[in-house]
């Protein structure tokens, strides 16, 4: 399925007017010119070592990404209507909801962030079976959640398997 362009370019001005589509444009991260999907995840680390900080690790984080998601549902349907277009590339919180559920089985370590990302990053980008499936037929804030989860489902298969392989 063919990304959609809204008729209008969003700003950062038109966010600051619009909170779910500032959540939704991952604080403005979404805005970037290039590789959207890939700016919109890197707030999840900064936020994730926050969280780390507080004592919110682990499984901890795992839960807090249930209501992150059911949020982003809403959040992610508001942003579409108002842009009037499907899953744009520019709405990421379903990138930042995701990267966090990786971080959380992820040893805290920068190189295994870093494996974590790019692991992320490619499932998302390449969107490899079954990711692809339900991108192309689940619809609305679900359907934009649902795709980067099984994505960073399977990212967390390939980093628990190197993890298992190298400790």
């Amino acid at each position: 399925m063919a990304k959609q362009k809204p008729v209008f370019r969003p700003t950062l001005r038109w966010l600051l007017r619009r909170p779910a589509c500032f959540l939704g444009f991952g604080f403005g991260s979404g805005l970037a010119p290039v590789a959207p999907g890939t700016f919109g995840t890197l707030p999840a680390l900064p936020l994730a070592a926050l969280l780390i900080a507080l004592g919110i690790d682990g499984w901890l984080l795992a839960l807090l990404c249930l209501p992150l998601f059911a949020a982003g549902i809403w959040i992610c349907n508001q942003t579409e209507a108002a842009l009037g277009v499907h899953d744009y590339g520019g709405i990421v919180w379903d990138e930042i909801v995701a990267m966090l559920l990786v971080l959380a089985f992820t040893p805290n370590s920068w190189a295994w962030w870093l494996a974590a990302f790019a692991a992320f990053r490619f499932f998302d980008a390449v969107k490899p079976p079954p990711i692809r499936w339900f991108d192309q037929r689940v619809d609305g804030g679900f359907g934009v959640m649902l795709d980067d989860i099984i994505a960073a489902l399977m990212s967390l298969i390939v980093i628990r398997a190197a993890v298992y392989l190298i400790y």
